[in-house]
C-alpha cells in the first residue's frame, strides 16, 4: 500500500495515503531473513512477543524457519496466527489469495446480480475481502490470547480468507438454504431489493427504515398516504410486509419525493423513526456527528507533511486509544527495535 494513491509535492513517494491510514501507531523493522544475522535477529524479536502474525503463504514461512513448530521451538506459549488466503485442509491451500479473488469466489460477486437482475458478476467497490478478513484475524488473536492468559497454552490459528468471507456473506443470505433441503431461495429478501437504498427527496437522499408496525403507520401518516397503507393487506403486518418488501420500499420511493430532507429529519426524528441525510464523501468532513467526537484528527508527519486520519472508533472506558505515533517509513525502526530486545534479553 506504500505506492498507492498520490502524495503531495515533495513527500516521499512511498508514503501514499492508504499506507499513512493503516500504519499509524507502528513501528517498522525490514530484515533479510537470507541473511544468518537476520535471522538470528527475528529470535530475538519472537522471544519477546505475544503474538506473531503473517500473512505469507505458510510453506513460504517453513523454508525460512518460521512454521509455528519453529516459532514455537523459541517460545513456546506463542500465538502464532497466519492470515492464509484459503484453508489447509481443502484443494486451494496454499494458493495466492487477494480481495477481488476471494469477492469473486466467496459468493460476494453474486449479490449485486441478486439485487437489480443485471447477471454480469461484479465484486463490491471496497476492499471488503481484505479488510473483513482482517477483522477475524484480530478476534482470532484476542480469543488466543484470552485462551493463553487462562491455560498457559499458546496455539496455531489459521484464518483463511474465504472461509471467513464467505461466513460473514452468508450470515444473511445463506436464508432459504439454512435448511436441508434447501425451501426457498439465497439472499435475504429485504436486502437484495432494488428499492433498498438511499431514498430521493425534494432536494437531495435520505437513509430511511421504519421497522415496527407503529412506525411504518407513522411514517405513511407522516407522508400522506395513511389510508392507502391502512387498506392494503400487504401491508398490515410484519410477516406480509417482508413478503412484500419490493412493493413496499417502491411506495417509500415515492413518499420520500415529497418533502425536502430536512423536512423528513424534522417531522421523523421526533416520532423516533430511523432516518439520516445521506451524506455524499464530499459531506463527510462536515457532518455533525462526526466533527462533534473528533473523528477526523490532523497530524504533522515529519517527512509527509500535513495529513488526516480517522480516530480509533471504538471507545474504551478504562484504556481509551489514541494516535501515538506516525506511520513509519519502512525499516525506520530496525535498529531501535533490535537494541530494545538485546538489552532485554542481556538483563
Amino acid at each position: 500500500m506504500r505506492w498507492a494513491g498520490h502524495v503531495p509535492e515533495g513527500a516521499p513517494r512511498d508514503m501514499g495515503p492508504i499506507f499513512l491510514t493503516i500504519n499509524r501507531n507502528k513501528r517498522s523493522v525490514v530484515l533479510d531473513l537470507k541473511q544468518e544475522s537476520a535471522r538470528r535477529a527475528i529470535r530475538r524479536l519472537i522471544r519477546s512477543c505475544d503474538v506473531f502474525a503473517a500473512s505469507v503463504r505458510y510453506e513460504g514461512l517453513k523454508r525460512l524457519g518460521l512454521g509455528y513448530e519453529d516459532v514455537a521451538a523459541i517460545r513456546p506459549d506463542i500465538v502464532y496466527v497466519h492470515a492464509a488466503g484459503y484453508g489447509s485442509d481443502g484443494p486451494y491451500a496454499g494458493e495466492p489469495a487477494y480481495d477481488d479473488l476471494i469477492q469473486s469466489a466467496s459468493g460476494f460477486a453474486d449479490v449485486l446480480p441478486r439485487t437489480d437482475g443485471n447477471p454480469t458478476p461484479r465484486i463490491l467497490p471496497t476492499l471488503v475481502a481484505d479488510k473483513v478478513s482482517g477483522l477475524f484475524m484480530a478476534q482470532a488473536v484476542t480469543a488466543a490470547l484470552l485462551h493463553r492468559a487462562r491455560t498457559g497454552e499458546g496455539q496455531f490459528v489459521e484464518v483463511p480468507m474465504l472461509e471467513c468471507v464467505t461466513s460473514f456473506l452468508l450470515v444473511e443470505h445463506l436464508y432459504d438454504h439454512t435448511w436441508e433441503p434447501p425451501i426457498g431461495q439465497f439472499g435475504y429478501q429485504r436486502v437484495i431489493n432494488p428499492y433498498r437504498k438511499p431514498f430521493a427527496t425534494k432536494d437531495g437522499h435520505i437513509g430511511l427504515l421504519p421497522y415496527t408496525d407503529r412506525q411504518w403507520d407513522q411514517f405513511f401518516e407522516a407522508a400522506g398516504f395513511g389510508e392507502q397503507i391502512k387498506s392494503d393487506p400487504r401491508f398490515a403486518d410484519y410477516a406480509t410486509r417482508a413478503k412484500h418488501t419490493h412493493e413496499l420500499y417502491a411506495l417509500v420511493e415515492e413518499a420520500a419525493a415529497t418533502k425536502t430532507t430536512q423536512e423528513w429529519l424534522d417531522l421523523l426524528k421526533p416520532l423516533s423513526i430511523p432516518v439520516v441525510k445521506t451524506n455524499r464523501m464530499d459531506d463527510l468532513h462536515d457532518e455533525p456527528h462526526l466533527k462533534a467526537v473528533g473523528f477526523f484528527q490532523t497530524y504533522e508527519h515529519p517527512e509527509a507533511g500535513t495529513y488526516r486520519l480517522m480516530k480509533p472508533p471504538v471507545k474504551f472506558s478504562k484504556s481509551p486509544a489514541n494516535i501515538r505515533r506516525h506511520p513509519p517509513r519502512l525499516g525506520e525502526h530496525t535498529d531501535e527495535v533490535l537494541a530494545e530486545v538485546s538489552e532485554a534479553q542481556d538483563a
